[in-house]
């Protein structure tokens, strides 16, 4: 087999994510058969890669979301590439960015930075449970270590 065009199509989490476990009902539905070692192989990827994935945000987003993410990212000069890997991370901190946009500082003003931060936060959602959490020890210490 040979590859003719490495990156004629990125495909984001999210889509991975839906056709992993679309792939996965379909083998539910079709039953037990006998499995050749290569569809053995194949159900360990499947299953190791949905164990993976399932852990990043992609499991909480939606064609739609993606799609009001893609179209409000038409604003910034980003490339696909970056685009795909916000949507993927969803960054929370200008730092998380400045990781993933090449050159972040010479092709970002502070305010388009800001701005890009807003539109991630604002459109991908966030993990239900990712609530801040505060370490009740790191506040008795500060306390401590306030002298007012």
């Amino acid at each position: 087999m040979e590859v003719k065009n490495a990156n004629s199509a990125l495909l984001s989490n999210y889509e991975v994510f839906q056709l992993l476990t679309d792939l996965k009902e379909q083998r539910k539905e079709v039953g037990k058969n006998k499995h050749s070692s290569g569809q053995q192989n194949l159900n360990t990827i499947t299953y190791e890669t949905l164990k993976y994935i399932s852990k990043t945000p992609c499991r909480h987003q939606s064609p739609e979301i993606v799609r009001e993410f893609l179209t409000a990212m038409k604003s910034h000069k980003l490339t696909k590439a970056e685009k795909l890997q916000l949507l993927n991370h969803r960054p929370m901190t200008a730092v998380e960015i400045q990781l993933i946009v090449e050159e972040s500082e010479e092709r970002l003003t502070e305010e388009q930075m800001e701005e890009l931060l807003h539109t991630v936060t604002s459109i991908l959602p966030a993990e239900p449970d990712a609530e801040p959490k505060t370490d009740p020890n790191l506040d008795a210490t500060m306390d401590e270590e306030d002298p007012a």
